[in-house]
């Protein structure tokens, strides 16, 4: 068996369309988790079960959002890129997210907050139609930055 190193260019990527109806939350999630669970398994890639989770929540957040504020379909996609995960979520709605400013006492919309904290980088771009979210995770470190809770 000769070990060759990884070349993460060539490795595949997985791209869903969602319908934007109830289940798609779920299903984005499952999706995450077996993506990263096959590029550990089949690939040997090093994916921590932390950065699992936290892309399970950023794909949560993302696709939460564009089936509120928009209609129609939603496309999710997944890919390795060197050592983190890229998530893309694309939808209809040309209007970018806009991050609030901190609030204890804000219920709800806390969504892009916790998408930033998990990052290493995020970006939203208008598209010809709609808007492309793109978020970055970590594979292997502590996604929570800063190590203070």
């Amino acid at each position: 068996m000769s070990m060759t190193p990884h070349s993460h260019d060539a490795l595949p990527g997985v791209s869903v369309a969602l319908d934007g109806q109830g289940a798609c939350i779920a299903e984005a999630r499952h999706l995450a988790a077996g993506f990263l669970t096959r590029m550990r398994a089949e690939h040997e890639i090093a994916v921590s079960e932390r950065a699992v989770e936290a892309t399970q929540l950023v794909v949560s957040e993302l696709v939460t959002n564009a089936q509120k504020y928009a209609a129609g379909p939603i496309l999710l996609d997944l890919r390795i890129t060197g050592d983190q995960v890229e998530v893309q979520v694309w939808d209809t709605d040309p209007v970018l997210p806009v991050a609030r400013a901190a609030d204890a006492g804000r219920v709800g919309q806390h969504g892009l907050e916790i998408v930033m904290a998990l990052c290493q980088g995020f970006e939203a771009m208008r598209e010809p139609v709609g808007k492309r979210l793109t978020a970055r995770l970590a594979l292997t470190e502590d996604p929570f930055r800063g190590g203070t809770r």
